[in-house]
């Protein structure tokens, strides 16, 4: 940990956490590529995929290496329905003995936005089940407010559209739904490159989620270093004040004693 993430801590549902960057697991080239990227992020959190953990094999031994060096964060990634996503984040507890689940709640294939109505309610059933549940969701307050309302312990507001390598698509939103959340805010979804990551941090999100910015760049792991900075740069930036933005120039000299003045 750094001096500056000494100074303070991420903490979610009362766990407190080394880095404000998570990485997600999938589309690495190889298994060694991944382990040196996660490496080099710094990360304490990764996301693994319930769906793999059952049906692979390749999962299975990524856990085994993963188990005892990062925590692990079970996701109901491809779930389309409420019923599907509860019974994913059942089988993830079971499997990885963790209650954190990353929601994810599709319902668009296209967009992979997610479907707001059937998030809501999923959200509040695994409350009820003694989750500790971290939402992938839409830029959107309302939808962050009525999460947290369920008993949610952090949102995760898309920056665009997951894997599009857009940035944050809406900054003012998301500076918006910082402002006004009572539980961090992890931005997840839509990242390309590390100064995106700085931007969230800077807006006021608590933590930035990424997956495929890293694992399919042509340097995972110079790329997941370069997140890892960018992170600590945008809180850095955060915790100093930027000055404010004027109209026109104000010298950065005195003008009191010019040559010829």
């Amino acid at each position: 940990m750094t001096d500056l993430q000494k100074q303070e801590t991420l903490t979610i549902a009362g766990q407190p956490l080394a880095s404000r960057l998570f990485i997600g697991t999938a589309g690495y080239p190889n298994q060694q590529l991944l382990l040196d990227s996660l490496e080099a992020s710094g990360a304490e959190l990764v996301t693994v995929s319930i769906r793999r953990v059952g049906l692979e094999g390749y999962a299975e031994s990524l856990l085994d290496l993963l188990g005892d060096r990062y925590r692990l964060l079970p996701n109901t990634a491809g779930c389309t329905t409420r019923k599907d996503a509860v019974l994913t984040a059942e089988l993830g507890r079971e499997a990885l003995e963790t209650n954190w689940v990353k929601l994810e709640l599709i319902g668009d294939r296209e967009t992979l936005y997610p479907d707001v109505e059937q998030l809501v309610e999923a959200a509040a059933e695994l409350v009820d089940k003694g989750f500790v549940v971290l939402p992938y969701c839409n830029d959107d307050p309302v939808t962050c407010r009525k999460l947290e309302d369920v008993g949610c312990a952090a949102v995760m507001p898309l920056g665009s559209p997951i894997g599009s390598g857009q940035g944050i698509a809406n900054p003012a939103m998301i500076e918006l739904i910082c402002s006004r959340a009572g539980v961090p805010v992890v931005l997840d979804a839509g990242l390309g490159t590390a100064s995106e990551a700085a931007l969230a941090i800077e807006l006021g999100c608590d933590a930035v989620l990424v997956n495929s910015a890293v694992a399919k760049s042509e340097a995972p792991v110079r790329m997941a270093t370069a997140f890892r900075l960018g992170v600590e740069a945008g809180w850095a930036a955060r915790a100093s004040g930027r000055i404010p933005r004027r109209k026109y120039a104000e010298p950065s000299s005195p003008q009191l004693g010019l040559i010829g003045g």
